[in-house]
């Protein structure tokens, strides 16, 4: 399942795949032609969050409100739920990213895919998220906010 990026804006080594879509946090969607969206975290959020160490997902089949967790990332010097962009269902979690956390810190963007979210409302999914040829000045200004300068750890 794994997605890379064919198009990318890169800013202070950050890399913003344009064929993404974005809660212009740090989640990026990427839309499947069945209606799923697979979601994981960007590069700068990958760098700010530092090498993951653990992985832990909710449950397939469970379904999370905008905002609730799918997915709990955590490193030595950050914890965190990573949120639905919207309302939907977890259909599959990445258990590769379960097994060896670190991979998000590699390739945020292809094999460190988090988990496969299907909406409840497709109209409200979309809405909710901004296409990557629009996003990057927000994203952009993200990096600039917290002070990124990405870096991806090795294998």
């Amino acid at each position: 399942m794994s997605e890379t990026s064919a198009v990318a804006t890169e800013y202070r080594g950050c890399e913003l795949p344009t064929d993404r879509w974005y809660d212009l946090d740090y989640v990026w969607a990427l839309p499947r032609e069945d209606g799923a969206f697979i979601l994981g975290i960007t590069d700068p959020a990958q760098t700010m969050a530092g090498r993951v160490q653990y992985a832990r997902f909710k449950k397939p089949g469970r379904h999370q409100s905008a905002g609730k967790p799918v997915a709990r990332l955590e490193s030595g010097k950050w914890a965190g739920g990573i949120p639905a962009p919207f309302d939907g269902t977890i259909e599959a979690v990445n258990e590769a990213v379960g097994r060896q956390p670190d991979i998000v810190n590699v390739d945020p963007y292809g094999e460190a895919w988090l988990v496969v979210f299907r909406p409840d409302d497709p109209e409200q999914a979309w809405e909710r998220l901004t296409p990557g040829s629009e996003a990057v000045e927000a994203l952009q200004g993200w990096i600039d906010r917290y002070d990124v300068q990405c870096m991806r750890c090795a294998d």
